[in-house]
Parts: C-alpha cells; sequence; structure tokens
C-alpha cells in the first residue's frame, strides 16, 4: 500500500538544427550543446560568423522546454535536473547518438564538440559514455560532473584529442573556490593535457574565443 514510483519505456522524438551544408569543402563539424534556457535554433547564432564553406554546425535542442520568467512568451530549455539525473542522461545521450548516427559525418571532417554552461556535464558524459572520438573537446563556462574519472577520457590521449576550458574572469556562477575545484578536475582528468584559457568577461559565449579554436 502507500506510494509508488514505477517507470515505463516509449519512444519519443526531437528535432535539432543545423547551419550551413555538407561539402567536399567542409572541414570542420560542430556538435554544440546549448545551456539552460536556450533554444537550438538561437545558439546557432554564435557560430554563424563561422566560415560557411568550411564549417557545418550541429545544435541538438535540450529536451525539455518550458517558459522563461512566468511570461509565457519566451522558451528554454533545460537538459536535466538534479531528479532522477542518472535516468535523464541515459534519455539525452540516447538521443545524442541518434543525432551523431543521423549525421553520418564524413572521415575527411574534423569534428569538434562544444558544450556551453550546463552544456558541458552533457559534452563530458556523452563523449565518456559513448567514447566519441573528436578533434576537440571545448568546455565552455561549465562544471564537469563529478562521476567521471580520468579512465572515462583516456581514450582521447591516443586520438591526440585537444581540451580546452574557457571560464570568464567574472562568471558569477564560477567564484574563486568553485573555480578552483573545477581546474583540480580538470588535471586529474585530462592528465595535464587540458588547457584552460581565463578570458575577460562573465557568463557569456564570445564569437571570437570560438574562431580561435579552430
Amino acid at each position: 500500500m502507500g506510494r509508488q514510483e514505477k517507470q515505463v519505456g516509449y519512444r519519443t522524438t526531437n528535432t535539432y538544427e543545423t547551419l550551413n551544408e555538407v561539402t567536399g569543402k567542409t572541414k570542420n563539424v560542430w556538435i554544440v550543446l546549448h545551456g539552460i534556457g536556450y533554444l537550438s535554433k538561437y545558439f546557432l547564432r554564435y557560430f554563424e560568423d563561422l566560415n560557411p564553406e568550411e564549417n557545418y554546425v550541429i545544435a541538438p535542442q535540450a529536451p525539455s522546454k518550458y517558459y522563461l520568467k512566468n511570461e509565457y512568451k519566451h522558451v528554454g530549455a533545460s537538459w536535466l535536473t538534479k531528479e532522477r539525473t542518472e535516468l535523464e542522461v541515459q534519455n539525452v545521450v540516447a538521443y545524442l547518438n541518434a543525432v551523431y548516427q543521423a549525421e553520418n559525418i564524413p572521415e575527411h571532417c574534423q569534428l569538434y564538440i562544444l558544450g556551453f554552461s550546463q552544456g558541458v556535464s552533457i559534452a563530458t558524459r556523452w563523449v565518456a559514455r559513448g567514447q566519441i572520438k573528436c578533434r576537440s573537446l571545448i568546455l565552455y563556462a561549465g562544471g564537469i560532473p563529478n562521476e567521471l574519472t580520468p579512465d572515462d577520457f583516456s581514450f582521447l590521449e591516443t586520438n591526440n584529442t585537444s581540451v580546452s576550458i574557457l571560464v570568464g574572469n567574472r562568471d558569477e556562477y564560477l567564484n574563486a573556490e568553485r573555480l578552483q575545484q573545477e581546474s583540480i578536475k580538470m588535471e586529474k582528468l585530462f592528465k595535464g593535457r587540458a588547457k584552460q584559457i581565463i578570458f575577460e568577461g562573465g557568463h557569456e559565449l564570445k564569437k571570437e574565443l570560438i574562431h580561435q579554436l579552430i
């Protein structure tokens, strides 16, 4: 008797956005994971200045949409919360795998994976669980989940993947103590191979920094 939580599996469908086209001239394919409160179609705007002939951008969409600021006008989305996190991670990883398979990235293209804010926790979990090989892993203004270990990322070393971690010096979500904790975690997880970039600014995505990462 009493309350019970049960679980059911079912098929669901989600969208994602892309920018530019894949051709023989395409050099770089980006999978970019937005932060909390974004929609993928707006997040793509930060990548519009990349050379369209050489760069193809894929922006997956976080599944949980909601109205921002209780005004019922503008919509944002979240990847997951602290409620049933492991189940949500499994669902998100399954979705990202489906996007990855559907896009069938050509072998001549280099893969860049970028997570911004909450997207950092998604990017790192997806790469670790799927052992996703990429040219560059870019973790921008977000925290790395505590459950991840150095073994989860050891394959990046053999793949010669570059790892970049970007943080604004006035980021309101990353105070000095949190930044120190993340720096220690970064050194441990990536065995000193990750490059940390501290830039002038707050919790914001800067187009010029993205250009410098190619």
